[in-house]
This record gives structure tokens, C-alpha cells and sequence, in this order.
């Protein structure tokens, strides 16, 4: 694998890099990690650091369970898409991927710790669930017969909530042993998470183009709760350790605590770093680090 000293993330993943003979060049989006604290109940950032600072489409980033690094999902020549980790400390980039034609999305580290699962883009463009262990080898699937994936995320080591494209898109839990499948819920957006406690799992409800809506899924007893209304224009969000939404709208990260808060909270500004587009967004297992993604960074 390459590595490669950088100088030091999210845009609203359309399905250009997953459909069949795209041909459409991707977005142009950045990479940025920001120190995070909380101090009397009140979230705080430092500078923004912007990680994957080039002309090209650089998104989908997620840390790995020791916190020290990050894994993300890199367009560098044409529609070839890799996955590649970035060293927090030392700021080294390592090659995860290196195939063609297929092409590699969403990487996220397996529940044994063991691999990182992707959505991967076979030659046919067939959409299916792999994994690569995290050693280096050959990639390995998952499931066989459960397409197009478009998100995922697990559950535990055996269940997984899928994204599954289609007309409408659809909220699947699937047993990876057994590959059955259940549908959950339909017209849902792409923000797939697992909450931080509990076997409970986020996702967005579109019960309009103009209302987009937060629910939980209690995976054990299937009850679907409403949680709060996405801002106007924004389509991703995260949760912190400690149960706190985070949401990016423009320039400013907003956060809601289902606990105490009414409504989102403005809790950054961060224009005069030329951050214009945040969109998606990871937290650190610590919950001390922000990724996020933007499509307009000057």
C-alpha cells in the first residue's frame, strides 16, 4: 500500500457514483477534522483542519475504533472510486482499495474489528455488501442475493440496517447469516446511524420534499419513534457518544439533545474558515473529533 504525507467532509451524496453507467464527474468535496469538548453542558470546536485539500471528490469519512485515524471514500482518477485511510497524527494517507473496474463506497469497520465493510460496484454495477479485512487480502461478500445496497450499518455482528435502492427506497434489517430480509420503512434518505445506546437505530423519514423527519427504530421490538424535523435543506446528521444530534446547514453545525432541547442549536460558525456547504458528518469514538464533509471550502 501507498502512503503519502498531505497537508491538511460532507456533500449531499447523490446516486452519481452509484448507478450504472454514470458518467458524470464527481463533486469536488473536502475533508475536514475539528477538535470538539464539551464544557458546562455546551459543545466547543477549535480550527477546522482541512485533511484532503486537492481538486477532486473526497467524502464519506468514518474513524476507526481507536480514534486515530479515519477511513473515507476518494475519486482520483475519472469515476474510480477507493477507500483510504488517513492517519490523524502522523497525516499519512494509506491505499485501502485498489481495484477496477469495480469501485468501493461507505467503508465502515465490522463489529469483530476484524474488516471494513463497503458497498461495492461490481463490473456489472451490481451493488452489493463486501468486506475487506483490515490486515490486507482479498475483499470477501456478504451478502449474495440483497441489491442494489446503498447504505449500511451495523447493528450487531449479525444484523445490519440497509439502505436498499428502488422506487421507493426502502429501510431493510437483514440477518447477514441467514440474508433474510425485512422491510421496515419506505421513502427513506441516506443518514443511516446507529444510536449511541441501546439497539436503536436512526434513519430519515421523507414524508415530503419539504419535510424531512429524524425517527428511531427499536430493532428488537420494531417501534418507529419521531424524533425531530431535519433543517431546511439538510439531509445528514450525526450523533454524538452521549446522545447528542449534530447537523450541518451551510456554514454552522446545529445540535439537538432529545433530553432537554426544543429545537436545533446553533453551536458553530465556521465562514471565516471558507467553509460554506457541511454535509456529512462523523464523530470520534471518544467524541474529542468532527469529521465533516463540504462541497464549497475556499
Amino acid at each position: 500500500m501507498v502512503k503519502k504525507l498531505i497537508t491538511i467532509a460532507l456533500f449531499t451524496f447523490t446516486f452519481f457514483s452509484l448507478s450504472a453507467g454514470q458518467t458524470t464527474p464527481p463533486p469536488k468535496t473536502d475533508i475536514f477534522i475539528v477538535d470538539m469538548s464539551e464544557r458546562d453542558g455546551k459543545l466547543q470546536f477549535g480550527k477546522p483542519m482541512n485533511i484532503t485539500k486537492r481538486s477532486g471528490y473526497d467524502n464519506q469519512p468514518g474513524f476507526l475504533p481507536d480514534g486515530k485515524s479515519l477511513f473515507y471514500t476518494s475519486i482520483k482518477e475519472g469515476l474510480q472510486a477507493d477507500i483510504y485511510k488517513y492517519d490523524i497524527e502522523k497525516a499519512e494517507i494509506t491505499r485501502m482499495t485498489d481495484t477496477t473496474p469495480e469501485r468501493e463506497y461507505s467503508p465502515t469497520v465490522t463489529p469483530d474489528g476484524k474488516y471494513f465493510s463497503v458497498i461495492r460496484v461490481e463490473a456489472d454495477s451490481t451493488q452489493r455488501l463486501w468486506k475487506f479485512p483490515l490486515a490486507g487480502g482479498k475483499p470477501v461478500l456478504i451478502l449474495e442475493k440483497i441489491k442494489p445496497v446503498g447504505y449500511h450499518v451495523w447493528v450487531d455482528r449479525k444484523t445490519l440496517a440497509l439502505f436498499i435502492l428502488g422506487t421507493p427506497n426502502t429501510l431493510q434489517l437483514v440477518d447477514a447469516t441467514t440474508e433474510k430480509a425485512e422491510t421496515i420503512a419506505t421513502n427513506v434518505g441516506r443518514s443511516l446511524h446507529k444510536m449511541p445506546h441501546g439497539q436503536l437505530v436512526s434513519f430519515v423519514h421523507k414524508i415530503s420534499d419539504d419535510e424531512l423527519v429524524i425517527k428511531s427504530l427499536d430493532v428488537k421490538t420494531r417501534k418507529i419513534s419521531s424524533i425531530i424535523k431535519m433543517l431546511p435543506g439538510s439531509e445528514y446528521f450525526v450523533w454524538s457518544r452521549d446522545g447528542v444530534l449534530l447537523m450541518g446547514q451551510g456554514s454552522k453545525l446545529f445540535k439537538y439533545n432529545p433530553v432537554s432541547d426544543k429545537d436545533w442549536q446553533e453551536v458553530a460558525d465556521f465562514s471565516k474558515e471558507g467553509i460554506n456547504d457541511i454535509t456529512r458528518l462523523a464523530v470520534s469514538p471518544k467524541g474529542d473529533r468532527l469529521a465533516f464533509v463540504t462541497s464549497d471550502a475556499q
